[in-house]
């Protein structure tokens, strides 16, 4: 979590951290291109939610399953995940990671409820691997000083995907049918994998590797970042909920607080989205530069503003929308590059990660059905947002003393 670059304490056998010239530009387009396909796929529902209602007699609670299933796999798949990616190698779980989005999108364009949803588990595990492998891949084959870089190009990735998939798919499904736009996700999977491969080469794509060596003293060196990997879930946990429980009722709000039309309340959300590729790629040359602690802080402050903003002035939810939007773009970005930073080798940057990342996808999973019920409930908007910004504190605190805890470890 040092802003300075460090050699690694450990490394794996593979581990060289300085790929060639040609091969870490290519490296760095794969990464991008795969995060591309990991949050469109179940993006893409919302927009064509009336469709399927209407074709496949969907009920709301189904219906509400459908787009929970993904983030619900975040969570419990994760564990299975790290396991994945240590049996089988990074390289081949990140392979994995793609067939799997191009069969999960495939299935789920086919008839039928159970079939929908069967695809939507696999899309679900598939990414979840994905979730895993990936930040392995930064962290064995960036130097320390370009990992935060990568991260990013990650991370702004992911909300590119979620942006351009939830303007594309309706005037697509309006054009082509609910079945062709949700199976066009697959266009995305297929170039993604052709590109990975020409990245890594046929042989490491497909071929199994085993775990790295290191994990034979895995379990001494897991006790020592314990803290810290409770204090990161413990962050993650709120910014996870904060982002989940924003993205599904900001336009809601909008509507109910201030009687913006559905054009005016989705600007909100899509600006939400689209700022966090500006906080991913702006963490990490504030972490560079500034430290950690000043970019926990910048980060606190203006995931604060979505909270307190709406509550205290929501004729501003614009300014709110984009503060908040950078906020949910660097804060995934800092933890994730934090646990790269933080672990000392593949196998425990592997469980940390699995451990983080089903912690936090658990809570989030909860976000949206808790506050809906809390705004049904008080038949008000305060409640959530209250709730939400004890979320923002969590996330505050938990980065926050991940922070202190790895200063005071190195």
């Amino acid at each position: 979590m040092s802003p300075r670059p460090q050699p690694p304490a450990h490394s794996s056998p593979r581990q060289t951290g300085h790929p060639r010239a040609a091969a870490a530009w290519l490296l760095l387009v794969s990464i991008g291109l795969i995060a591309l396909t990991m949050r469109g796929p179940f993006v893409a529902v919302a927009p064509v939610a009336r469709a399927l209602e209407g074709d496949l007699g969907l009920s709301a609670g189904e219906l509400g399953l459908l787009t929970g299933i993904p983030v619900l796999c975040f969570a419990l798949a994760a564990p299975l995940a790290s396991l994945c990616a240590r049996r089988f190698g990074a390289e081949m779980a990140v392979t994995l990671t793609l067939a799997g989005v191009l069969a999960g999108v495939l299935i789920r364009s086919l008839d039928g409820t159970a079939v929908v949803m069967l695809g939507t588990v696999v899309l679900g595990v598939a990414i979840t691997v994905g979730n895993i492998a990936v930040p392995l891949i930064i962290r064995r084959d960036f130097t320390q000083a370009r990992q935060g870089m990568a991260m990013g190009v990650y991370t702004a990735a992911l909300n590119v995907g979620s942006f351009v998939t939830s303007v594309a798919t309706a005037p697509l499904a309006a054009a082509t049918g609910w079945r062709v736009a949700l199976a066009a996700s697959a266009l995305f999977a297929l170039v993604a994998l052709m590109v990975w491969v020409a990245a890594v080469g046929v042989r490491r794509a497909l071929r199994p590797e085993g775990a790295a060596t290191a994990s034979d003293h895995a379990a001494p060196r897991a006790r020592r970042t314990g803290a810290v990997t409770v204090a990161l879930a413990f962050g993650f946990g709120g910014q996870a909920f904060s982002y989940y429980g924003i993205t599904a009722w900001l336009p809601s709000l909008l509507t109910d607080e201030l009687g913006l039309s559905a054009a005016g309340a989705g600007a909100g959300a899509s600006l939400f989205q689209i700022m966090a590729i500006l906080g991913a790629l702006g963490t990490p040359l504030l972490a560079r530069y500034a430290g950690s602690r000043a970019t926990v802080a910048a980060l606190g402050i203006l995931w604060l503003t979505v909270p307190l903003g709406l509550l205290l002035q929501p004729g501003l939810w614009a300014l709110w929308s984009s503060l908040g939007g950078a906020a949910q773009g660097g804060g995934i970005t800092f933890i994730f590059t934090a646990i790269l930073t933080v672990a000392r080798d593949q196998a425990a940057a592997g469980r940390m990660s699995a451990i983080v990342q089903g912690t936090g996808y658990g809570v989030a999973a909860i976000a949206p059905t808790l506050l809906g019920g809390i705004h049904s409930a008080a038949a008000s908007w305060t409640p959530p947002l209250v709730a939400v910004l004890v979320a923002v504190i969590a996330f505050f605190a938990g980065t926050g003393a991940a922070v202190l805890l790895a200063a005071r470890r190195r």
